[in-house]
């Protein structure tokens, strides 16, 4: 197989349990080159176990991990170090600077001195590196979390939650940072998050996660495709019932939410087109016509309420 079309991240059939308690079930996850993917589920879905599995931290029950194209429980070492990753919150020595937080971690690791400077600089935080860690904002100390793992110069990134907590402000910057890391620094990043309306802002790809199954994996466009697949026509009109029965082939299968609406399936725009031409040809009065298409976050809830019945 071409190593070009290998995804960078792969899991295959992935178990994991907490002595007798099943955690995850089958999770074949896929994240592809230059990607976000949004890994996606209600808290205790199953993010963190996972996340916990990609670094090393966990052993799986069943199933493999495979990095970079290579199985990581033969190369875990030298896979991982090809990895950075912000699970929960940083550790961070508060009395010393951001600098100083960097430098002590670079000298651990071995990794030259000019990268201290650099992933300040990456992240944001050159102006505030002499300030204590102490002294920082929730979102800067994430960012300052974020420089620590950057300093390996890694190709994947694992972050756990990274906007949890923080203010709208904070929400933002990091936001606008993934997307230069990928854009501008060629990174490849697996966020968790159980918030879709920011992992629709950054995410070229989706994974959804629901009681430790996945319960949907696509790109971003895909999902939206979803929403687009419980799409409806709703049409306002005089008397929902009577054109009902005037027009049973068109709108046998539409449902009466209030007596002068129908709901109907959207199928394309000549469908709806057809149902407003016969409603009108029938003397029926069309007051309004539009279409509702669910957003990304009821899209979710589906997928996981769903899953959820099964």
């Amino acid at each position: 197989m071409n190593s070009a079309s290998l995804p960078l991240l792969e899991t295959r059939g992935l178990d994991f349990r907490f002595g007798s308690r099943p955690i995850l079930h089958e999770v074949n996850l896929r994240v592809e080159p230059g990607s976000i993917y949004g890994f996606l589920g209600p808290n205790g879905a199953g993010k963190s176990t996972t996340m916990r599995l990609l670094l090393g931290l966990l052993r799986p029950a069943a199933g493999s991990i495979h990095l970079f194209g290579h199985d990581m429980a033969r190369h875990r070492v030298a896979l991982l170090n090809r990895v950075g990753a912000l699970i929960e919150n940083p550790s961070l020595y508060d009395h010393l600077s951001g600098r100083e937080n960097v430098e002590a971690t670079r000298r651990l690791w071995g990794v030259p001195a000019h990268r201290t400077a650099e992933v300040l600089a990456l992240v944001g935080l050159t102006d505030n590196a002499h300030r204590a860690a102490r002294e920082y904002s929730l979102g800067m100390r994430q960012r300052l979390g974020l420089a620590i793992a950057l300093l390996s110069d890694p190709d994947l990134l694992l972050l756990d939650e990274p906007t949890n907590g923080l203010d709208p402000s904070g929400i933002i910057e990091m936001r606008e940072l993934l997307t230069r890391l990928r854009q501008e620094h060629g990174k490849t990043i697996v966020v968790s998050s159980h918030l879709i309306n920011e992992i629709e802002k950054v995410a070229t790809h989706v994974g959804v996660i629901q009681q430790g199954r996945l319960v949907f994996q696509g790109s971003l466009p895909d999902l939206q495709r979803l929403q687009t697949g419980r799409a409806r026509l709703v049409l306002e009109t005089e008397d929902a019932d009577r054109c009902r029965n005037l027009l049973p082939r068109l709108l046998a299968g539409a449902t009466v939410p209030a007596a002068g609406t129908l709901w109907l399936p959207w199928l394309n725009k000549e469908h709806s087109a057809e149902v407003a031409a016969a409603l009108i040809a029938a003397g029926q009065p069309l007051y309004g016509l539009r279409l509702e298409q669910p957003s990304l976050e009821d899209t979710f809830l589906h997928l996981t309420e769903v899953k959820e019945l099964v």
